[in-house]
């Protein structure tokens, strides 16, 4: 019978060159044409699974750049799962927290991965859209809008929803650029952009510990020292029903 540790050992030393070929020596008694196979094989599945995952990140990045985030992920990322699904989620970690940016990396690298990671958490995430105790056509001044849970807000510094091949902005914006990404009944995924003053409004929904749309409009334009309160809340009013019609709030919650 094999010995348990030798053979523990060996995998160490395989997955450890197939992490890094360029500089860690293949393992002895293995043909070489045969660990090229699971040597490639396994680079370019993780090429390829990462590029669904991030498409816009892969489509402005050349085949060597690209070719340079995935060995770089191979090399220096622990991944601490192994389920396909949380992969992304493990190179967002790696761009974040391990990755030595270059000079000519474009500087809104790492937002992109997130916004593109959150896209796709959002996508697959368990939460759905609650309609127990929730009036959908209730009035969102007079009762307690009910925030849907697949509705997450993010600040950037840049657009990130915009970026493309044909935009790859040079420099952050003036201002944070306030994005609501929601996932309606349907299960498809979009995004509301925000100001200042509905992504504040988002916030304090998040935070709602039971005041009717009005009060915590009426809140919110003191926390925010905003000069008319009355027309926040009729400008509040129209934001809470395109939140509405996107599903970001589900409705309003039910009285007994």
């Amino acid at each position: 019978m094999a010995d348990p540790a030798s053979f523990k050992e060996k995998q160490y030393a395989f997955a450890a060159y197939l992490r890094d070929p360029d500089n860690v020596a293949a393992p002895e008694g293995i043909e070489a044409r045969r660990i090229a196979v699971y040597r490639n094989l396994f680079f370019n599945n993780l090429r390829s699974l990462l590029s669904k995952f991030f498409p816009v990140l892969r489509k402005i990045h050349d085949d060597a750049r690209w070719r340079r985030f995935i060995r770089g992920f191979m090399q220096n990322h622990q991944a601490q799962t192994p389920y396909f699904l949380e992969l992304p989620e493990e190179f967002l970690a790696f761009l974040q927290n391990e990755y030595e940016p270059c000079e000519d990396d474009f500087p809104f690298l790492v937002e992109l991965a997130h916004y593109e990671y959150a896209e796709l958490a959002l996508s697959v995430s368990e939460e759905e859209i609650p309609t127990e105790g929730v009036d959908p056509d209730g009035d969102l001044l007079v009762g307690v809008p009910v925030k849907s849970p697949l509705a997450w807000a993010f600040a950037y510094r840049y657009p990130v929803h915009r970026i493309s091949p044909d935009f790859l902005p040079e420099h952050a914006e003036d201002q944070p650029v306030y994005l609501a990404l929601y996932r309606n009944s349907s299960d498809t995924v979009g995004f509301l952009e925000l100001n200042a003053v509905t992504a504040a409004l988002l916030d304090a929904l998040e935070r709602n510990d039971g005041l009717s749309g009005e009060s915590l409009l009426r809140r919110l334009a003191v926390e925010i020292n905003y000069p008319d309160a009355d027309a926040l809340v009729q400008h509040g009013a129209a934001a809470l029903q395109e939140m509405r019609q996107l599903e970001i709030l589900a409705g309003t919650r039910k009285t007994t």
